[in-house]
């Protein structure tokens, strides 16, 4: 995100701008300027009741309030404000440029459009974490969707057992690689499961690959 636009709303939170503007930031204050719409709101301690107007003109932008005091009470009545997180001006300023970072960060990502992942008919949408083989919808366990979407990820290329039990299990030393086929069993049983041809190859003594026709490496299943 470029130049990330921040309204400033209260005095604890204006006199940030300084410190937010030398780290990147383009601040404002009201009245905001038509087309300069905020990235995200920082409100003082004493303006927590605007929040609810804020989200009617402006949605889902972050919204982050001075608590004032450190308490399990304040941070409460923080997040039931309806801000999404909370910051101390008493702690200075270090600690409200991570979250705003932060905030800001999954914002740019949500907006970001899913690209869809496919190879012949098989179609994986990483934003509903759908899986079709064609019209048909795919069910898949957690392990075995994130199976599919490291196969998927590297289509075309031989994924090791050892890359898959970094990646889908996380390395987990009580894991074998035994476990592995019986999950690619379980992933072609469900992928085939209307007569489909197969899509998940096994390279022997190499590991496995995602591709529409038999990959053209020796050894192979």
């Amino acid at each position: 995100m470029n130049d990330p636009r921040i309204l400033l709303l209260g005095p604890e939170a204006e006199a940030l701008a300084p410190r937010l503007e030398a780290s990147g930031y383009s601040c404002s204050r009201e009245p905001v300027p038509a087309g300069a719409n905020p990235d995200a709101v920082l409100l003082s301690s004493g303006d927590s009741g605007r929040i609810a107007s804020l989200r009617e003109q402006w949605g889902t932008i972050p919204v982050l309030l001075d608590v004032g005091d450190d308490t399990v009470e304040a941070r409460v009545d923080c997040l039931s404000s309806g801000a999404d997180d909370f910051w101390l001006s008493s702690l200075g300023p270090s600690d409200l440029l991570m979250r705003l970072r932060l905030h800001l960060d999954l914002t740019s990502r949500a907006n970001v459009p899913a690209q869809l992942l496919q190879v012949g008919d098989l179609v994986l949408n990483p934003s509903t974490r759908q899986v079709k083989r064609g019209a048909r919808p795919v069910g898949l366990t957690a392990r075995e969707y994130q199976l599919l979407l490291l196969l998927l990820e590297r289509k075309g290329t031989v994924v090791s057992r050892e890359l898959i039990l970094r990646q889908v299990w996380n390395d987990d030393q009580a894991t074998t690689s035994n476990v592995i086929e019986v999950y690619v069993r379980y992933l072609r049983q469900k992928l085939e499961e209307g007569g489909e041809r197969r899509l998940i190859h096994t390279i022997r003594g190499q590991g496995y690959c995602l591709s529409e026709r038999l990959p053209q490496i020796e050894s192979r299943e």
